[in-house]
């Protein structure tokens, strides 16, 4: 399994909302891509301009395709990139 975390940090509090509304689009798109396991985007409570993305993968492999695939190419890079920093975490999973 390869897992992925990704911290997002709106730039701009005006566009907290069309980040959440573009990860929910992506999102809904993601999870049915092949060797997609679990993807969930988390806003936190605490900092509004905080969104978590928390994927897992059936292999690196798969990972790598979905960097290919519709919601990145249409939606996460050209839309929510730029409106964004981001984090990425590479993670095992400890238990």
């Amino acid at each position: 399994m390869f897992v992925i975390n990704v911290v997002l940090t709106v730039k701009e509090e005006a566009k907290i909302d069309d980040v959440r509304e573009l990860l929910r689009q992506h999102s809904r798109l993601t999870r049915t891509e092949p060797g997609c396991l679990l993807f969930n985007v988390c806003h936190a409570e605490n900092d509004p301009k905080v969104f978590i993305l928390n994927e897992h993968w059936e292999s690196k492999e798969a990972w790598e395709v979905h960097k290919t695939a519709e919601g990145v190419t249409t939606i996460y890079q050209p839309q929510v990139i730029p409106l964004v920093e981001r984090s990425p975490y590479f993670c095992e999973i400890v238990e």
